[in-house]
């Protein structure tokens, strides 16, 4: 076998022919394309060359202890449409000075693990390993997840103290991020309806969220056709913390009295079915002893139940009942959460149809977090955006480590 043959072999890539070798400060490999016309390095259209650039090398895997480059004068090219570029090299990308296996390797550790053990497993600086990321992104990234949505979620998640938020949306259906960008405003939102244009915004159908009022208005403005299904577990959190509420407005009233309804709180909030011995016995002493903060407990678990009806008749009558008993309680927080339910009744009642809820979105928020966390926060909205996608956007990559 020829020495050209192995070193290709080495080298791993297809397109492309090994000239020869040399040694400075590691395996230096001489290269070039197998194709016979250049053609852009930003676009990728054919076009004329007239001049050669220097040599340039590009990192590639090491093999055994010695790094290795690949090592090509590339020609300029006068192209078309983007002007004078360098012309397009099949094995790296354009503007890097890696080859695109190696930075492939770097994105794939990079989805498990921080960016600091990627710098000091690969050899290369720390800042680097954002900006592969951002490139193998934006190479890898499915340019049609836009194509075809039909039922999409949206949340917000915080990434900064001081009230820095990124607005997420994710498809339900393939189940991955499709969209983020920082804010959480009703224009942040819009500018997600913008980029899918006004054809695929007609073809969504259902959309799930917590009762944010930015989202919502984005929702009337761009997809008025659109359902809204808001999510159970933030109707039930309304209920809950109202719950929560009497409880302390009640331990105030009590005043010396209130050694029955302090330490009842965990009762008061868990699942009946989770309830141990001892807080079934402190429900039962708060029945006897305080009946405004028992009858809001009745009132969350009413909720519960209605919501667990399969038949939207069904839900629908013993929502309207449950209205009513909570407009007539009496008790202020409860007449409060009672009122928001009533204004978006249709959006909580459609989640009956559906079973849509916002956990896979919530899911994605909770990876996020622990990716955040990991790289101990970060700086750029820009930098955890690009982790997003690389996590949960659907980025599958087929790293060549052994």
């Amino acid at each position: 076998m020829r020495a050209t043959t192995v070193l290709r072999k080495l080298v791993g890539v297809i397109s492309l022919f090994a000239l020869g070798m040399d040694w400075a400060r590691g395996l230096v490999i001489e290269v070039r394309p197998t194709a016979r016309r250049s053609r852009c390095g930003l676009c990728g259209l054919k076009a004329p060359r007239y001049d050669r650039c220097r040599a340039r090398r590009w990192r590639h895997h090491a093999l055994g202890g010695a790094r290795v480059w690949l090592q090509y004068a590339p020609w300029r090219v006068r192209c078309p449409e983007c002007g004078v570029r360098t012309e397009k090299v099949s094995w790296a990308r354009h503007k890097s000075g890696f080859t695109r296996s190696f930075e492939e390797n770097v994105a794939y550790l990079a989805q498990t693990t921080d960016k600091s053990t990627v710098q000091r497993v690969m050899g290369i600086n720390w800042r680097t390993v954002g900006a592969i990321i951002e490139r193998v992104v934006g190479d890898r990234l499915d340019a049609e997840r836009f194509d075809d949505l039909r039922t999409i979620g949206v949340d917000e998640f915080s990434y900064r103290k001081r009230h820095r938020y990124l607005t997420v949306v994710t498809d339900h259906e393939r189940r991955r991020v499709v969209w983020a960008s920082e804010g959480r405003s009703s224009e942040t939102f819009g500018k997600f309806f913008h980029e899918l244009g006004t054809d695929r915004c007609a073809r969504i159908e259902t959309v799930t969220l917590d009762m944010a009022a930015g989202f919502i208005k984005a929702l009337q403005e761009h997809v008025p056709r659109a359902e809204i299904v808001f999510d159970r577990f933030h109707v039930q959190r309304l209920v809950t913390d109202a719950v929560d509420e009497v409880r302390r407005a009640e331990v105030r009233r009590a005043g010396d009295e209130a050694q029955f309804i302090k330490g009842s709180r965990f009762a008061l909030l868990k699942n009946p079915w989770n309830l141990t011995r001892r807080e079934r016995t402190t429900l039962a002493t708060v029945q006897r002893t305080n009946r405004r903060l028992y009858r809001a407990y009745l009132l969350k678990e009413s909720l519960a139940r209605a919501l667990d009806y399969r038949q939207p008749g069904r839900a629908w009558r013993a929502l309207n009942e449950w209205l009513v008993w909570a407009l007539r309680s009496r008790l202020k927080p409860m007449v409060k959460a009672a009122k928001t339910i009533k204004k978006y009744r249709e959006g909580i009642l459609a989640y009956v149809r559906t079973r849509l809820t916002n956990g896979l979105v919530e899911g994605f928020n909770n990876r996020l977090r622990t990716i955040a966390r990991r790289a101990f926060g970060f700086h750029s909205p820009e930098a955890l955006i690009s982790m997003l996608f690389l996590c949960c956007g659907g980025v599958e990559l087929k790293p060549s480590l052994p």
